[in-house]
């Protein structure tokens, strides 16, 4: 009897160890050797693994030119051209359309409009661009969340451009629709296939999507160079809309003599869109804007209600550029 209770004293501190540390081993979770942990760290992010491409910016307030890695430089751009609050599929999109503006321009190598040594502009005539501490200035205590935003959407497009046949597209945008996008043809001289006009219903949620601006007659001959008739204040027939587009702006406008394009109106009055409406009242003139930029290729409010609607990245850059393909820029640019 002795001699078991011995045994007994000496076995049970074992088991008190031994079982817990097996029920352990058996349903803890699988913890990673130190190999596969190495691996899981280390493995390279798609932005990391893109070979490197340096973008020359001419930044206009400094007047220097900065030299700038491609995706630094297509955050600055996707920070300054779409708000950070928009969803992450729209960012993505607005990221592929900057790095496929500027990868186009370095193919087609034509600079003569930037300050020698420079390559873009940092301003509204290329793509606006904003450094980290723009950013930091102008977001402020939002700057942490915003600026991660914009780093996820072009880390996880790093790389791709959009084509045509090859090349990469004229990637135009532009904010509001006035509910369809135009055809590329009807606002500028050259029709681009990829450039067509499609239905863009979500830019009704735009701040942007309809505006009434205020001027006199008299500014609205200065600025167009006309005179309107006498009994145009009480005559409803003092201008006449020639033809609409396709996106239904208007195409051509006749008033006080002369005819204007739907652009070249928009143009000398400063007018948010060409699909406008107007009304004398007066001596004064109202007229009504819906949507805001020329309307050509992507919109951003469109972008970003697709997105909402569960479209993702590439699904609304095939809506917007018609018959495009996604591929990366070293296709086209060999670094």
């Amino acid at each position: 009897m002795k001699r078991y209770l011995l045994m007994w004293f000496i076995v049970l501190p074992i088991l008190l160890v031994a079982i817990p540390a097996a029920l352990v081993s058996v349903f803890a979770p699988a913890v990673p050797t130190a190999k596969q942990a190495d691996v899981a760290v280390s493995a390279p992010d798609n932005l990391a693994a893109q070979p490197p491409l340096f973008i020359k910016v001419y930044r206009t307030e400094k007047k220097a030119v900065e030299t700038i890695p491609l995706e630094t430089y297509v955050a600055g751009v996707v920070a300054a051209e779409m708000p950070a609050e928009f969803e992450l599929e729209a960012l993505k999109a607005q990221a592929m359309a900057a790095r496929t503006y500027i990868v186009r321009r370095l193919s087609e190598g034509k600079l003569d409009d930037v300050p020698q040594g420079a390559q873009v502009l940092d301003t509204v005539q290329h793509q606006v661009y904003i450094d980290d501490s723009q950013r930091r200035e102008r977001w402020k205590d939002q700057y942490a969340w915003k600026n991660q935003r914009i780093l996820q959407a072009v880390q996880e497009t790093a790389g791709i451009v959009l084509t045509y046949e090859g090349k990469p597209i004229d990637a135009t945008f532009f904010s509001t629709s006035n509910g369809f996008t135009e055809n590329s043809g009807e606002y500028w001289d050259k029709a681009i296939p990829y450039l067509k006009s499609v239905p863009s219903p979500w830019d009704i949620q735009s701040p942007r999507y309809e505006e009434t601006v205020v001027m006199t007659t008299a500014e609205l001959e200065k600025n167009l160079g006309i005179k309107l008739a006498q009994e145009a204040s009480t005559n409803g027939a003092w201008y006449q809309i020639e033809s609409r587009t396709t996106g239904n702006r208007v195409g051509k406008i006749s008033i006080g003599g002369k005819e204007f394009t739907g652009r070249e109106f928009r143009e000398k009055l400063n007018l948010n869109s060409s699909s406008f409406t107007m009304e004398m009242r007066g001596n004064q003139v109202y007229i009504t804007t819906k949507g805001y930029g020329h309307g050509v290729g992507m919109s951003q409010w469109g972008a970003n209600g697709m997105a909402k609607s569960g479209k993702n990245a590439e699904q609304i850059v095939k809506y917007f550029y018609q018959g495009i393909s996604l591929q990366n820029f070293t296709k086209i640019i060999p670094v």
